[in-house]
């Protein structure tokens, strides 16, 4: 298996990466927002569950090949993270 993004944790029955990211305020939580949605188009891979209030959210990254996780959500969940990053918490 592919080492873990940083945050990120791995469930089972689906296979799946989840994590939750973490905002004052609520600019901060739409601006990750809008930079995910560009990253989706660019990207064409796209997450399949995204929770959200004014200051988190969460994110689920489901396995694209139904029975193991592959490099695609492994890299995707590492782009999130890139995002984030630069993000105004």
């Amino acid at each position: 298996m592919t080492e873990l993004p940083e945050g990120w944790e791995a469930r089972n029955q689906p296979p799946t990466l989840f994590k939750r990211f973490e905002f004052e305020r609520y600019s901060g939580t739409r601006n990750f927002l809008d930079a995910l949605a560009a990253l989706a188009e660019e990207t064409g891979l796209h997450p399949q569950n995204i929770n959200f209030s004014s200051t988190y959210v969460n994110i689920t990254l489901d396995a694209s090949q139904e029975a193991s996780l592959s490099e695609a959500e492994f890299g995707l969940a590492t782009q999130i993270n890139l995002l984030y990053e630069k993000t105004e918490k």
